[in-house]
């Protein structure tokens, strides 16, 4: 997919390490948790986001710019069947993660939009869920734009997480 700054596409083999030092940013991955992800998580990520095309019909993207094809970070819709309540069960839920230099300049927002676009256009009317560290406001605002609601704040991994839901389209 092409929007009018980015292409979502496919995941590479070669993404591995640049997408691995967008996660050890410290403004990326401090809603993450207190230490960088390593590269086994983030390959397994890159693996899961690639791998939900096969199994579920939906996946990942790799996000990059157009104008020098630098990877700026991903968007997603999966499932992930996590232990918190409310259960999400089938429905998928939506999740983003950009690079610190692409911050502030509406990339995430650009992407995440085509994605609901084209989920909109593919799926049935599902709701799409997603999950936010509470600190993390600039994502909350995103999810707000973009349709999603919060339901309420829970524990998750020991941290507080918020759980949000955009409702079905009509």
């Amino acid at each position: 997919m092409e929007t009018e700054r980015l292409r979502l596409r496919a995941w590479r083999k070669g993404d591995r390490e640049p997408y691995f030092e967008i996660l050890q940013e410290p403004e990326v991955f401090r809603h993450f948790g207190p230490e960088p992800m390593g590269m086994e998580e983030c390959w397994r990520r890159v693996m899961a986001a690639a791998g939900g095309w096969q199994l579920i019909g939906f996946g990942g993207w790799a996000v990059e710019r157009k104008a020098d094809c630098k990877l700026l970070g991903m968007t997603a819709v999966f499932t992930a069947w996590r232990d918190l309540e409310p259960q999400f069960g089938d429905e998928p839920e939506m999740g983003w993660i950009f690079a610190t230099d692409a911050h502030g300049q509406g990339l995430a927002g650009e992407a995440c939009r085509a994605v609901l676009s084209w989920l909109d256009a593919s799926l049935p009317s599902t709701p799409v869920w997603a999950i936010i560290a509470p600190a993390n406001a600039p994502s909350i605002r995103l999810a707000e734009k973009l349709g999603f609601k919060p339901v309420h704040e829970t524990p998750y991994h020991g941290e507080p997480t918020l759980v949000l839901r955009r409702p079905p389209r009509d």
